[in-house]
């Protein structure tokens, strides 16, 4: 079944690379103008070239550039993030802060922004790409839990004020996705322990997986563009795990 998002205008930060470029991708596939918004302006100029999208290069840490940000879209896809692993008393406080404002504040910032062309024309998509640390917690990941926890949670009242505007707003939960934050996390996981990458991916990553491989990030963009089609207009606040059965055990 084909989703048709010609005319639209969808907006999908961190864009330049792993599931950002999956979804900005499908987006463009389904006829949707794309902005690419990422930190890494040559590879959001690169995925806004192959998608016949619009660039924006910009830091989500800075709150004044998010708030000024193109947000007149028909289409938010909350993706970016980044990660820190260390335990809590050895969190740096300035990481725990910048994980916040990119992947709760900035989410906050585009939303508000968005809402009220959506509310005025009776249509908008919310996707906030979450994760299986939306719904578990794990050691040593004090701020990316935190963060994806605090976008759970923001995706559900704006399901709650938007209904009545024609607006959907949900999370998608994926396990472990190859890509170059997952790769990094993997190669840096197998020098600390001395074991080979394919056992840290297996016996460390996807340990309480059913499922024992990383996800790609197509499979995601896929629930994403879901999300979207028409079918999908009473599916909102809620949480779409996507963790190889993780949360069933």
């Amino acid at each position: 079944m084909m989703t048709d998002l010609t005319g639209r205008r969808a907006l999908v930060t961190g864009g330049a690379s792993g599931i950002g470029r999956a979804v900005a991708t499908s987006l463009a596939a389904a006829g949707a103008h794309v902005l690419v918004a990422d930190l890494d302006e040559a590879g959001a100029q690169e995925v806004a070239g192959l998608t016949g999208g619009t660039a924006i290069a910009v830091d989500l840490s800075d709150l004044a550039a998010v708030a000024a940000m193109d947000t007149a879209v028909d289409i938010v896809v909350n993706n970016a993030g980044l990660q820190h692993v260390a335990p809590i008393e050895e969190f740096p406080p300035e990481k725990f802060s910048l994980i916040m404002r990119v992947m709760v504040e900035a989410p906050f910032l585009i939303i508000r922004g968005a809402l009220p062309q959506m509310y005025e024309q009776g249509w908008g998509r919310i996707v906030n790409v979450s994760s299986v640390h939306g719904l578990r917690a794990s050691a040593y990941k004090s701020a990316y839990v935190t963060a994806k926890h605090g976008l759970e949670g923001l995706s559900k009242v704006v399901a709650l004020e938007g209904a009545a505007h024609g607006v959907t707003s949900n999370c998608v939960n994926p396990g472990y996705v190859r890509t170059p934050l997952v790769e990094g996390q993997i190669a840096e996981q197998a020098r600390a322990h001395a074991i080979s990458p394919d056992d840290v991916t297996r016996k460390v990553l996807l340990e309480r997986a059913a499922i024992k491989r990383l996800m790609e990030p197509s499979e995601v963009a896929g629930m994403v563009l879901y999300l979207c089609r028409p079918e999908a207009r009473s599916v909102t606040g809620a949480s779409f795990a996507m963790d190889g059965g993780w949360t069933a055990s």
